[in-house]
């Protein structure tokens, strides 16, 4: 099979973490291809994700590299073993977005928990359809209305999430500001208001806000989801820019991203006070 040519995020996550552990061990690539009997380009194809890896061979890597860290080689080989095409596959086949935007789908799909912090857009997973479109009309440049209809419908399909057989916990701290954006009008906005409280009443999600009298907080100008994976080294965050969401997940990095998030969550109102919050704004409309 020739190597992947834009390999996915999750995909290449796995490859930096074999480096990772090749490099601990203090091996070259060339003697790592020949502990395996292979190529020594095989090494870094399969390092950059570009080559696929069996479950076998990453338990095999992990061996050579004298890597203890059972349960990490273990959720590697589980990466490793991913066959099936989840459902942004299809958008990407068809090649009508960005694949940033497949990846933050991939992310929530496999993830255990998100912890997702914003104070002027609500996370993709909360919005309503009619939200979601105003937001996408309301870019530069303007986009042409079927490129609106296919982001739309991508941002409905990633709640997909929120329904598959084993949901991962997520916990949502959104500023008043953003619930106060009136995105398409007061209408739509007061129904982007009751569908959070109704997302926010399952088991598995909890919606907390922080009020405007809250003052401030860290991170207060930038918008967090940060992907708990099956080990805390596997973790991933996403950051949100006009050019596209960056992946980040350097151990100093994500350390600081937890702080800033647990620091947001010390101000924010505990989950029933937040519905009640949400509801009052609604009626207010």
């Amino acid at each position: 099979m020739p190597p992947r040519s834009t390999p996915t995020e999750r995909q290449r996550r796995l490859g930096v973490e074999l480096r990772k552990m090749r490099t601990a061990a203090g091996m070259t690539t060339a003697h790592a291809a020949g502990l395996l009997g292979v190529p020594r380009t095989n090494v870094p194809n399969m390092e950059s994700g570009r080559s696929g890896i069996s479950p076998e061979r990453v338990r095999t890597l992990a061996s050579n590299y004298g890597c203890v860290d059972e349960p990490l080689v273990e959720a590697l080989a589980a990466m490793a073993a991913e066959r099936e095409k989840g459902w942004w596959e299809a958008y990407r086949d068809q090649g009508q977005l960005p694949v940033s935007f497949l990846d933050i789908a991939e992310m929530e799909w496999h993830c255990v928990r998100l912890r997702i912090a914003v104070t002027v857009h609500l996370p993709g997973l909360l919005q309503t359809e009619d939200h979601a479109r105003a937001v996408f009309r309301a870019v530069i440049p303007p986009l042409p209305a079927p490129d609106v209809d296919v982001r739309v419908a991508h941002r409905m399909d990633r709640q997909q999430a929120l329904d598959r057989p084993e949901p991962p916990a997520i916990e949502v701290i959104v500023h008043e500001a953003a619930l106060r954006m009136e995105f398409g009008g007061a209408g739509v906005a007061r129904r982007q208001l009751e569908h959070i409280v109704c997302v926010a009443e399952r088991p598995n999600v909890a919606v907390r806000v922080i009020p405007f009298k809250a003052g401030s907080f860290p991170g207060a100008g930038q918008s967090v989801v940060y992907a708990e994976s099956a080990v805390p080294q596997l973790d991933t965050v996403e950051l949100d820019s006009t050019h596209g969401p960056e992946f980040i997940d350097s151990e100093l990095q994500l350390r600081k991203y937890r702080a800033q998030l647990d620091a947001a969550a010390s101000v924010a109102l505990a989950p029933e006070q937040s519905r009640e919050f949400i509801r009052g704004l609604a009626l207010d409309l």
